[in-house]
Parts: C-alpha cells; structure tokens; sequence
C-alpha cells in the first residue's frame, strides 16, 4: 500500500471520527438540554402539590370549624329541649300530685261518710 493511500485512508477514518464525536456532543447537548427541562417540569409539579396540600389543609380547617360550629348549635338546641321537657314533665308530675292528693281527700271524706251513715245504710248479700 502506498503512502498517500493510506493517509488518504487516515484522513477518511480521522473525518469520520470528527462526524462521530459531533454527533456524540449534540447528543450530549439533547441530554443535558432534557435534564434540565426535566428539572423545570419536576419543580413546577412540586410547587402545584405544595400549594394544593395548602388549599387542602385550609379547606380541612374550614370544615373543621363548620363542623364544631354545627355540634355546638346542636349542642345548645338539645340542652333547650331537655330543660322544656324536665319543665313539663315536672309541670304534669306535680299537677298529678295533686289530683292524687285530691282524690286521696275524697276518698277519706266518702269514707268517713259512709262509717257515718253504717246503720241506715246496709249492704246485702244475698
């Protein structure tokens, strides 16, 4: 083989070799340039899940709040409806009381009446 065929072989091999490591370095280029939309993408998707568990967390304390509210209303509006009711049923018991306490006086009076009355009165079995 001749001298200039094989420099002219060499410098065949040495362009080729310059095309092979422009290629490598755009890929290289493409990556790095991926990574770092990669990175950007990554950070923008942290931000919106921070700021998502913020409204989060708010909403979760509002209707904490509503909730306690709605609990204490309620709260409130049974402890008045046990103390009408403790009312009527003291009302009823002490108007029953009463009537018994009249009866009971009837009762004696009638009693005392009929004992009064045994010998005009008789009761007959027959």
């Amino acid at each position: 083989m001749e001298k200039g065929n094989l420099e002219m072989i060499l410098e065949d091999i040495n362009g080729k070799f310059d095309l092979l490591l422009e290629g490598h370095e755009g890929l290289r280029s493409e990556i790095r340039e991926l990574g770092r939309k990669t990175d950007e993408r990554f950070d923008m998707v942290d931000f919106k899940i921070d700021v998502l568990n913020k409204k989060i967390d708010g909403v979760d304390e509002k209707l904490s709040k509503k909730i306690d509210g709605v609990e204490e209303k309620l709260t409130k509006k049974i402890d008045g409806v046990e103390e009408k009711l403790t009312k009527k049923i003291d009302g009823v018991e002490e108007k029953l009381s009463k009537k018994i306490d009249g009866v009971a006086v009837e009762l004696k009076a009638h009693r005392a009446d009929t004992e009064a009355h045994r010998g005009m009165y008789g009761v007959r079995e027959e």
